[in-house]
């Protein structure tokens, strides 16, 4: 049998509280003129997790800011180490082989998308630039980023436009198709529709779904956008406080909440509780 295309198993991780460095607080039994601290405790962002995500499918993670989500993708994309537990793809253990696991994978995260490119240039010299990771040859990556970028709705008359005159939203589409490109074997996808308008979000789901059927493409969707996560994903974890508190088809989610009527983001409000407290800082303890 096949492995699984990404296996997580009892993952924990905890980061330094972001308030404070050294992690030092103010003892209770410090005087007035106190000089007495104690350590802070670790901020914990996983709290043993584990799922498998099958060869081929769409898995969405939705949960609260805070919740865990991007750790768990900074986990898969080898970003990140466990601080107990295993996490791998395709058999690869992301601690032991990360460029293994690696090598398999597209991301596309949140940051700042001009943050990645040489804003004098175009597009299309970017994503060339870009590709010559991907050891294909210029004519055929010339084609094939011509090809992507129209599939994902970028206009013509943007194509050959330095990035620095382009909206946040089309250098988004940028960056999302530089991500497809290589056509990767799994595909980690951090709120990749936040900013886009819903023509161009649309042009992204048909994108991912294509990519899914011609290639088999295993995506990880990590959203706030419960309809984007009802209509792409074939199952839907919810992570809350660090922790796995469902996983289903969005269908059988739903008939979990009352009513007949009943939506995903029912199902969500019922299972979450939001962050304990403010956002973490991704700093190991």
């Amino acid at each position: 049998m096949h492995p699984p295309a990404v296996r997580v198993e009892n993952a924990v991780k905890a980061f330094a509280p972001q308030s404070q460095r050294p992690l030092t607080r103010l003892s209770a039994d410090a005087g007035a003129g106190g000089g007495v601290r104690a350590p802070l405790a670790p901020v914990t962002a996983l709290a043993g997790v584990s799922f498998d995500v099958r060869p081929g499918e769409i898995f969405g993670l939705v949960g609260p800011n805070g919740s865990g989500k991007t750790t768990l993708l900074r986990l898969i994309g080898a970003q990140l180490v466990p601080d107990s537990g295993q996490v791998a793809v395709f058999g690869r253990d992301t601690a032991r082989d990360p460029r293994e696991a690696r090598a398999a994978l597209g991301r596309f995260g949140p940051a700042a998308p001009a943050a990645d490119f040489f804003l004098k240039l175009s597009p299309v010299e970017n994503l060339l630039y870009g590709a010559k990771q991907y050891a294909l040859r210029p004519a055929e990556t010339r084609r094939q980023v011509l090809d992507v970028l129209a599939r994902l709705g970028l206009p013509d008359s943007a194509h050959y436009r330095p990035m620095a005159g382009l909206s946040r939203g089309a250098q988004q589409m940028v960056g999302i198709a530089r991500t497809f490109l290589a056509e990767p074997r799994l595909l980690l996808l951090d709120e990749p529709t936040a900013s886009l308008d819903p023509r161009a979000r649309r042009a992204v789901h048909a994108f991912i779904r294509d990519l899914r059927a011609r290639h088999g493409a295993t995506v990880l969707l990590a959203t706030h956008d419960l309809a984007e996560a009802e209509a792409l994903c074939d199952r839907v974890a919810v992570v809350d406080l660090g922790r796995l508190v469902a996983l289903d088809t969005p269908a059988s989610l739903k008939r979990r909440a009352p009513g007949p009527a009943a939506t995903l983001e029912d199902v969500f409000l019922s299972l979450t509780r939001g962050p304990a407290s403010p956002p973490h800082e991704e700093v190991p303890a």
